[in-house]
């Protein structure tokens, strides 16, 4: 299985959660939206442990199980397929979770969060975590 974590299952896997600890370990590859990355380093820059973070998530990201995915044409094209069937449902979700989606749509990969609004996307592969 591929698996693309949201911000939320990063945040938990490095905190020691069980449940994403196996899910990373049975994975044949660990996925990463520029998304994630992007509110990942954000969320960093509001701690008070930047630098110690951001050193953890670049060892993540240069291991070679795991694959940082660029936005392209492709994952726009999912973008903008995923938020519309949203807006017809009366269902939006924040914009950067659509584009998460979207990547983990792109790449065939189970996305991996503790976000219930997932639930609402046709079509995706999504991993709910539990959180207690």
């Amino acid at each position: 299985m591929r698996a693309l974590l949201d911000t939320n299952a990063y945040s938990l896997l490095m905190r020691g959660h069980d449940q994403v600890a196996e899910i990373v370990r049975g994975a044949e590859e660990l996925l990463f939206s520029v998304v994630v990355v992007g509110e990942l380093l954000y969320g960093f820059r509001h701690g008070t442990r930047f630098e110690r973070n951001a050193t953890d998530l670049r060892a993540v990201l240069n291991n070679p199980y795991s694959t940082l995915v660029e936005v392209t044409s492709v994952t726009a094209d999912r973008y903008s397929l995923i938020a519309a069937s949203l807006r017809t449902k009366g269902r939006p979700l924040p914009t950067n979770d659509v584009w998460i989606a979207a990547h983990a749509m792109e790449t065939g990969a189970d996305l991996v969060s503790a976000d219930g609004h997932f639930e609402h996307i046709d079509g995706i592969a999504w991993t709910a975590l539990s959180v207690a």
